[in-house]
């Protein structure tokens, strides 16, 4: 876990200073210096950018990190690299045709209930192809061991340039609209900056390019991850298209918010599955399962610590943060917080779970699992947003990522003989549990910023101390000891 550990430290600190940039942009930036109106159409246009981009780059970001290490000789890893790169062509030319043929049908259609999304429905487009050959950039960058800089462009670059034109805005500089032409630039410039780092690490030789040998078997699993990571894809983002053709767009807003809070719960995974996915890939083509199922139980065991303190801290000063936020209109997503970062705890619990379905001979489940969960959460959001409107699509989540969840962890312990979970798993969950209900009703009567502070200060004590004390994870009880050592 050397390397793992080391990485995902740094990809951590990354991301959480990302989200603290991006905090600072949705939470106050967005809110205040933009209209809620563009607010939720970013919004939109981003998470359906999102949806469409895994069929556009082939489900190539994927098929690196699956096969990459398997290739022995520098020219077939060559081929294999460019032909990443030449694939989506193939989807993203005569797509864009379509679109463009049929652009009026599909603007009007997307548009029906909020009119605003209609003038900038081609943007969609250009922005997946943006982040499609980011992604495949950047797993170009991870199977060379070297996440980091990739992490700091996606995490970093992309939030503070939003910070800039959102003070743009608010200095009257430029208008919302050029606001929304600008983002899809930075879009671009990130593509370009992350092509030009992973050339730097690993420029394949083109003269004597040939498609791989095995490109049956690329093609056959690119189809089914095209498919699994569209699936998945539609899960995490679907919420957010589906809310404007159901409410009014600035709904949108509200419901972004909320998720963004929870979502900090997801750092530590992010930033631990930059490396462990390939890792994870290279010990599955290896053989080594013993050492894969070692990666299994020491992801989930660190992930559930480190994201039930975050699940602690965010839901425990929850109303403290809307009260600082000071929009009474976004306070509605209090309740959507609270799913949402259940549903990432539940996903960080799952360790690499993921990883192991994808780069093993039964990716074909991952697909089948994904389409099924696809089609639930569309189903269900459908239900419980004309009833419960936006609590209605976190219910959506919850409900499906559960139960899908343990679905999975069922498939891989009947194929593998493997599972996540150990006894100290459930103590984890009830020490959650306890401070959890403990703390959500303490309300320190002083001006909220300094309630967030003593409650976090307090919880993050306790919870620090219990887990060295009771010694529930090696690697953290360790590097605790290491650092305080220093």
């Amino acid at each position: 876990m050397g390397i793992v550990l080391q990485q995902s430290f740094k990809n951590t600190l990354i991301i959480f200073l990302g989200f603290a940039i991006g905090g600072l942009n949705v939470l106050f930036l967005y809110i205040y210096f933009l209209e809620t109106e563009y607010y939720g159409l970013v919004t939109f246009l981003l998470s359906t950018s999102n949806i469409l981009m895994p069929l556009l780059i082939f489900g190539m970001q994927h098929t690196i990190i699956k096969f990459f290490t398997s290739y022995k000789k520098k020219v077939d890893r060559d081929n294999f690299l460019i032909t990443a790169i030449v694939l989506p062509l193939a989807i993203i030319v005569p797509l864009s045709i379509v679109g463009a043929i049929f652009y009026e049908y599909i603007s009007e259609f997307l548009s029906r209930e909020n009119i605003i999304i209609k003038k900038y429905t081609y943007l969609i487009f250009i922005v997946s192809v943006f982040m499609g050959y980011f992604e495949v950039f950047y797993s170009w960058s991870k199977v060379q061991m070297k996440s980091v800089f990739g992490n700091f462009i996606r995490e970093i670059f992309a939030r503070i340039s939003v910070t800039g034109l959102l003070f743009a805005v608010h200095f009257g500089w430029i208008d919302s609209e050029q606001f929304i032409y600008a983002l899809v630039v930075v879009y671009g410039l990130r593509a370009l900056i992350i092509k030009i780092y992973a050339f730097k690490l690993y420029f394949p030789k083109i003269s004597s390019f040939e498609f791989p040998k095995n490109m049956k078997e690329i093609l056959n699993f690119s189809v089914y991850i095209i498919l699994a990571g569209s699936a998945g894809t539609i899960l995490l983002e679907i919420d957010k298209f589906m809310i404007p053709q159901m409410k009014e767009i600035v709904q949108v807003a509200y419901y972004a918010v909320g998720v963004y809070i929870a979502s900090v719960i997801a750092i530590p995974s992010r930033a631990m599955q930059q490396i462990i996915n390939p890792i994870t890939a290279k010990e599955l083509n290896r053989n080594n399962l013993v050492e894969v199922e070692n990666l299994y139980k020491k992801s989930s065991l660190n992930l559930l610590i480190i994201g039930g303190l975050l699940f602690l801290l965010i839901n425990s000063n929850i109303n403290e943060i809307y009260h600082i936020i000071n929009r009474p209109e976004y306070s509605v997503g209090v309740y959507i917080v609270l799913m949402i970062s259940f549903s990432e705890l539940f996903k960080l619990s799952l360790g690499n779970n993921g990883a192991i379905l994808t780069n093993s001979k039964y990716y074909k489940m991952f697909f089948y699992f994904s389409i099924a969960m696809a089609v639930s959460v569309i189903f269900l959001n459908r239900i419980f947003i004309e009833k419960f409107g936006i609590d209605g699509a976190a219910l959506a989540t919850v409900l499906v990522v559960v139960i899908f969840g343990f679905i999975k962890i069922f498939y891989v312990n009947n194929k593998l003989k493997m599972n996540p979970y150990s006894k100290n798993t459930g103590k984890i969950i009830l020490l959650i549990a306890v401070l959890f209900f403990i703390f959500y009703f303490i309300e320190f009567p002083v001006h909220p910023l300094l309630g967030i502070v003593f409650k976090s200060l307090l919880i993050l004590l306790i919870y620090t101390f219990l887990i060295i004390k009771l010694q529930l994870s090696d690697d953290i009880t360790e590097l605790f000891k290491k650092y305080t050592t220093r």
